[in-house]
């Protein structure tokens, strides 16, 4: 194999894939990603054997072939090359791969391309389109309240399905790690009616969010109930699903908060971040003490001391004081896109709703904590 590439190009494709390689691997292939030349285009694949990733690039390929080279350390190579340079790639011997740009020379000892592993994908019979900026909306709106809790591993992803509404029927991605829970809603795209509801691992959903990030076309989503398959503009992403049952998280978005509160959200994030600065790292914790048309958030840290900060509001019910993790209330308000947020609440220990003026189809709820 030998082959010509421009360093930008080439960076590009390389750092889409080699953030799928684990920088720990009991497997050593799997710290490699898969090089193949054939007309004018590169292949780079990469697999940590949950998820697997494919993308092309053109190139001057010399001489077709393949070999698998390890990721990380081709990826530092060509981002220290200097900007526009031609990068020049020989396989030799199927275990070396020599790399070449100007005065710099570099010696890989690669590993044999038949031991790198292949995803079977199977048949993934349901099949339907997504504009990247819909599915980018989906994973910003949803992810943040992805679980981290790995004994709990049936909340560590997106999950997506058809929900019926009264409505009529919705595409729905919902997260929660049982402190906070993100919905979010757009039409249902067709072609996926019929199609199971899914868990969409978290590294899976970080990795599609990465290659999507300057692309405006169409995203074509292929699935079954155990795979995944995003496809676009020459990059190809198959993962495998979570395989677990999501809970029925309709019965946690309560349905009689009466008592709203409408706000600037920017006022109120910046506040909210500037008293919770002297709350204890663990509790995280911030009041919020309501009455009629004010905000008060306040903070009382036995090690740091106090913090206050009023906000006019609009409010017409009952006072009430209520508590939140602060970290959890800045992550759902950084979602929100129009300039004022409603919070709906019932009761001190209830769960509260916050929606988006702007956005109609997103749903945030936070449990209250004891403050």
């Amino acid at each position: 194999m030998k082959v010509t590439i421009e360093r930008n190009s080439l960076l590009k494709t390389l750092g889409h894939v080699q953030s799928v390689v684990e920088r720990r691997n009991t497997i050593p292939i799997l710290s490699n990603v898969m090089m193949e030349a054939d007309g004018d285009t590169v292949s780079m694949t990469a697999t940590d054997l949950d998820i697997a990733i494919v993308e092309r690039t053109k190139a001057n390929v010399a001489q077709g072939g393949a070999i698998t080279v390890p990721a990380h350390t081709l990826f530092d190579i060509v981002r220290k090359l200097p900007d526009g340079s031609e990068v020049e790639l020989t396989a030799e011997d199927n275990d070396r791969l020599i790399v070449k740009a100007g005065r710099s020379r570099f010696t890989l000892a690669c590993l044999d391309k038949e031991d790198f592993p292949v995803m079977s994908e199977g048949d993934m019979p349901h099949r339907f389109e997504l504009a990247a900026a819909e599915l980018k909306r989906l994973i910003d709106k949803a992810r943040f309240a992805i679980s981290t809790e790995e004994t709990r591993y049936y909340l560590n992803g997106i999950y997506l399905h058809v929900a019926n509404t009264e409505d009529g029927a919705t595409l729905r991605a919902v997260a929660t790690d049982g402190h906070r829970l993100a919905q979010v809603e757009q039409d249902v795209p067709e072609g996926a009616a019929g199609m199971p509801g899914i868990i969409i691992p978290r590294k899976t959903v970080g990795e599609v969010r990465k290659l999507i990030d300057e692309f405006e076309g169409a995203v074509q989503v292929s699935l079954s109930d155990t795979k995944i398959r995003f496809s676009y503009d020459g990059a190809v992403v198959t993962s495998k699903l979570i395989d677990g049952t999501f809970p029925d998280y309709s019965r946690v978005i309560p349905k009689g908060n009466d008592k709203m509160l409408e706000m600037d959200c920017r006022l109120f994030a910046e506040a909210t971040d500037r008293v919770s600065t002297i709350s204890s790292d663990k509790t995280r914790s911030v009041k919020l003490s309501i009455a009629e048309d004010t905000l008060t958030l306040s903070v009382n840290s036995p090690d740091s001391g106090t913090a206050t900060e009023e906000l006019a509001a609009s409010y017409g019910a009952d006072a009430l004081e209520i508590g939140f993790n602060s970290r959890y209330l800045l992550d759902i308000l950084a979602q929100v896109e129009g300039e004022t947020v409603q919070v709906f609440l019932a009761d001190p220990s209830a769960p509260t709703v916050l929606k988006d003026m702007v956005d109609a189809g997103a749903l945030y709820v936070l449990m209250p904590m004891r403050v």
